[in-house]
């Protein structure tokens, strides 16, 4: 229905769409097809996964212009399992995958995503943005008769910089001059004409591998369905689950924040899961959300499902009709369009806000951007940008527990504290107390504070132990409902009295 819905918006340039789609569809080749290498499959398995998973997406995604397929960091994860146990388990992780994903989505857990600090956006942006920069110098280089690569040089070298010198300046300068089409089909429809008819010696899509093929025929995975194949795939189908997520709602935050709209991140993970599933049924090799592809479409002008739609069945029209004409497209002119891809899609204004933010933003950033290129593995970047954060933020809120200390007209002492209570801050709340020196009775204000874990429990047991040990009484004042709670379900190791604070009357704006 939200597909229907779509097609009835006044508002969508059905123009823009379909060309931004095509432009998608363009760039979806080579980058489907190289994956597949990664991934020591056949292309057209690449191919076929960029289909399913792009349509599936585009029509019950939580990110209306967003673009899946598959992508390098899923290839990453799978070879090891292709090369140790073959290709039909590789299709069994993709399937079970889809199942974790959808879970996940039905489960509601996207909703986590909101946790990951923007130090960790800004390094998973810069990090995605070298990787696909350095992933199209893989184009500048030639492999001899021995299998050695060697930089590109000479007058193959000039070809290839003046074709993608020639494609940047058309993506940059054609819009000051039209709107009319987007900027990136143009560069890549007029650079391939060039080098047609000027019959320019250049590497081409077809020197990559030939993209032409039929439908995607229905393949159960040929594997043994007992528990060995399940340890087998389980550790693939979960880091293959985590990482596809993670680049997927990450991936749907930015475009969030770019077109100023709000996405649905339980959809998306429930999609990414259907599309996943199916794709595994197919035969394909799983993947997730592009932020490269779904750059160039946002960028392009697309703003709801159509592009995505188009760009996932031009992609199987060039499989099916169009693989001669698509596979003389100079390989120069899709990198020239990644370049400017990279090039937009790095955050400039975190390098200038570096002496602006704490210096752990800025450890943040450089370790999740670091990950990122090293070792391709997002979900261990963002885990880690996660954790450094979490540390921090705790460190940070450790020194906040501070202490009034308060003697009333009965010789009472009272010990107000301010600031949470948790395991970072509970050697400082410990040294607030002058045990030996105390009176016979003390109350422990927690007005401004608040028990947050077993740790505060365990410090609030000790204070109390080592007051009795003297012979000392120890009231707790203005604990939360949800720490009286916390302390009831621990009263098997913390024994103390409190005060039952009264329960106050708040007038009502609403008028009976």
């Amino acid at each position: 229905m939200a597909f229907i819905e779509q097609l009835k918006n006044d508002q969508s340039n059905l123009k823009n769409e379909v060309l931004s789609g095509l432009t998608v569809s363009l760039a979806l080749v080579p980058e489907a097809v190289a994956f597949s290498i990664i991934a020591n499959v056949s292309p057209l398995v690449g191919l076929y996964s960029a289909f399913i998973i792009g349509l599936i997406t585009a029509i019950i995604g939580g990110r209306p212009g967003m673009i899946s397929g598959a992508t390098g960091a899923i290839a990453v994860v799978v070879v090891a399992l292709v090369v140790r146990h073959g290709v039909e388990y590789l299709f069994a992780a993709v399937i079970l995958m889809g199942i974790i994903q959808m879970t996940i989505g039905f489960l509601r857990l996207g909703k986590f995503i909101r946790l990951v600090p923007h130090a960790v956006m800004f390094g998973f942006v810069n990090g995605l943005a070298i990787v696909i920069f350095m992933a199209q110098l893989a184009q500048f280089k030639v492999t001899d008769i021995n299998g050695i690569e060697h930089w590109l040089s000479g007058q193959a070298l000039l070809v290839m910089l003046a074709l993608v010198g020639l494609t940047m300046a058309i993506i940059y300068l054609l819009p000051k001059l039209t709107k009319a089409v987007p900027s990136s089909l143009t560069a890549i429809i007029v650079v391939s004409a060039i080098v047609i008819y000027f019959q320019i010696q250049t590497r081409t899509v077809g020197d990559i591998a030939s993209i032409a093929g039929g439908l995607p025929a229905f393949h159960l995975p040929q594997v043994p369905l007992n528990l060995e194949t399940l340890k087998i795939i389980f550790p693939y189908s979960l880091v293959m689950a985590l990482v596809g997520l993670i680049e997927s709602l990450l991936t749907l935050t930015v475009i969030d924040e770019m077109t100023e709209t709000r996405s649905r991140a339980n959809k998306e993970s429930t999609a990414q899961g259907v599309a996943n599933f199916v794709c595994g049924l197919f035969g394909g090799m799983g993947g997730c959300a592009m932020i490269g592809q779904s750059l160039i479409n946002i960028n392009s002008g697309a703003r709801n499902r159509i592009s995505g739609i188009v760009a996932a069945t031009g992609l199987l029209i060039f499989v099916l009709f169009g693989s001669p004409l698509i596979e003389k497209i100079p390989m120069a002119a899709l990198v020239g369009v990644m370049f400017v891809v990279a090039i937009g899609t790095f955050e400039w204004a975190s390098l200038k806000i570096f002496r602006k933010v704490p210096i752990t933003d800025v450890i943040v950033m450089v370790v999740v951007a670091g990950i990122t290129v090293i070792y391709h593995n997002l979900a261990v970047a963002v885990i880690a940008g996660v954790v450094i954060s979490a540390l921090a933020f705790a460190w940070e809120n450790a020194k906040l527990v501070r202490a009034r200390e308060i003697i009333d007209d009965n010789g009472i002492k009272h010990y107000e504290f301010f600031g949470p209570l948790f395991f970072g801050s509970v050697t400082e709340f410990q040294n607030k107390f002058d045990v030996l020196n105390d009176p016979d009775e003390i109350i422990i204000d927690l007005k401004e504070s608040r028990v947050a874990d077993h740790s505060a429990i365990e410090a609030l047991n000790k204070v109390t132990e080592r007051y009795a040990r003297v012979g000392k009484k120890v009231h707790l004042r203005h604990l939360s409902e949800d720490c009286l709670v916390l302390l009831d379900n621990a009263s098997a190791i913390i024994d103390v009295n409190h005060w039952e604070d009264p329960h106050y009357k708040v007038p009502s704006d609403i008028l009976g």
